[in-house]
């Protein structure tokens, strides 16, 4: 009987050494070129436009990088970079959510009003209105136990208990009571995706007008809500932490940046795993040390323009973001329902023979981006200090989208990072801004983003492109 040869063990390690061996800087530089080359940008696109923008505007006005400009910016855009944030989620599995703005608008109907009437929501809502509520939020929980997403079941009963209950108005449950809506509508929008089969953009989109008009049923025509004089809903966005809190949120940021990376790093050594040289990840954190040591003194600095009153520390918007940012990238990076994100977007016929509940992920996404756009509700409701009929529509959505797809996340699914919604709304953030500043029109706001928007798609469709040609 002939034997089958057996290989040596030399030749397994030289077929598997790209696993087992350090890189070098070199090689670690050649293979970010050839990423780059063979279509794989990320967000290099939007961090040089970026750039681009700063320069320009800073060239143009005097006043755009002053201190308090610079943190107006922080926080002008916060609101839909978070809405952003949750979008990417739906992105990555090749979906779309274009109710993700007026869902945001309606939670923030919700919160303002509980708010406003001192926790009485059947007095605002009237009976009618009120028990359809209630029964939308038990539908909502009803359908999260039939796609087994149990967490979205229970925050849409805790929601419930939150608006039978008549408690007084109190910040902290006003956010929570936004947060429980946005959940439901993500459990409604996921069943009608994932488990009927309808395209997302025609459910999303019947939904973007559905809540629109269910708005104007909380608000009423013209009406508004003002929760301006909340101090705690009214600091989200315009408030600032203390000089001190502002260090230890710099400690606290570069810390855990520095524990992950250098842990992980460290962690793949001592396993013989391939890692990037010791050199590029001490480069790395130290760069974010340096900018962030760089952003808190200038926060730190009094910038009030007018004299007698006092500015200074990192806005509460900034630790928010980052909170939202850290928890969505550990979640996408270092978790099982991450991966599946991925492979689900990647591939979805192949998630499906690898045993990935497919219909599970493609509808949990849509809670996590409704959950988020609510926390937006919250950030952008208190920046302007009232809710209207108008919230979450006009540009918030395109805004919100746009973001995410400026950033580097992919139209087309399994590829975009959280971080990504984080520098597109940046992008979009010192646009408007920066065309502010220049006294132009609205028109020309418009125009501008839009354009960036679409170079954006445009990167983002050549460089999957060349990244399928090269696959070849």
């Amino acid at each position: 009987m002939t034997q089958t040869p057996t290989a040596h063990p030399s030749a397994a390690i030289s077929d598997f050494g790209i696993d087992t061996t350090a890189m070098s800087t070199s090689e670690v530089m050649r293979d970010y070129v050839a990423r780059l080359r063979a279509g794989r940008l990320g967000s290099v696109p939007a961090l040089l436009g970026l750039v681009a923008l700063v320069v320009v505007f800073a060239a143009l006005s005097d006043v755009f990088l002053s201190l308090n400009n610079l943190a107006n910016v922080l926080t002008q855009g916060a609101g839909q970079t978070i809405i952003a944030m949750g979008i990417v989620f739906v992105l990555l599995v090749g979906e779309i959510d274009l109710s993700a703005g007026t869902a945001s608008g309606v939670t923030a109907a919700v919160f303002a009003m509980h708010f406003v009437r001192n926790g009485n929501l059947l007095g605002g809502m009237g009976t009618g209105v009120f028990v359809t509520f209630n029964v939308v939020l038990a539908v909502a929980a009803l359908l999260a136990l039939l796609l087994r997403i149990w967490a979205g079941a229970a925050v849409s009963v805790l929601g419930i208990v939150l608006a039978l209950a008549g408690f007084p108005a109190n910040p902290w449950v006003e956010i929570l009571l936004a947060l429980c809506v946005g959940t439901a509508i993500g459990c409604i929008t996921g069943f009608l995706v994932a488990r009927i089969g309808m395209p997302s953009f025609v459910v999303t989109l019947a939904l973007f007008l559905t809540w629109q008009g269910v708005i104007l049923q909380f608000i009423g025509e013209g009406g508004v809500l003002g929760i301006s004089t909340s101090p705690v809903l009214h600091a989200v966005a315009n408030g600032n932490l203390s000089v001190l809190w502002s260090w230890v949120l710099f400690v606290v940021a570069v810390g855990g940046f520095a524990a992950v990376t250098v842990g992980g790093h460290l962690r793949r050594l001592r396993r013989g795993l391939v890692t990037q040289p010791t050199t590029v990840v001490a480069l790395k954190v130290g760069g974010l040390a340096v900018l962030g040591a760089v952003a808190t003194v200038l926060l730190t600095v009094d910038r009030s323009p007018n004299p007698g009153v006092e500015i200074r520390g990192v806005p509460y918007v900034v630790p928010i973001v980052l909170a939202l940012l850290a928890l969505g990238t550990y979640v996408l990076n270092r978790t099982r329902y991450g991966r599946h994100i991925y492979a689900v977007g990647g591939n979805r016929e192949a998630a499906r023979r690898a045993g990935i509940d497919v219909t599970k992920v493609r509808a949990s996404v849509f809670v996590v981006c409704s959950s988020v756009a609510a926390l937006g509700a919250v950030v952008y409701s208190s920046k302007v200090g009232s809710v209207d009929a108008q919230a979450g529509g006009l540009n918030t959505l395109l805004f919100a989208v746009g973001a995410a797809v400026i950033g580097g996340t992919s139209l087309f699914g399994g590829r975009g990072r959280v971080s990504d919604a984080v520098i597109g709304g940046t992008v979009l953030a010192v646009v408007s801004n920066g065309l502010g500043l220049l006294e132009q029109s609205a028109a020309v706001v418009s125009i501008v983003t839009g354009l960036v928007l679409l170079l954006a798609a445009t990167v983002d469709a050549v460089s999957r492109r060349r990244a399928a040609g090269a696959a070849r």
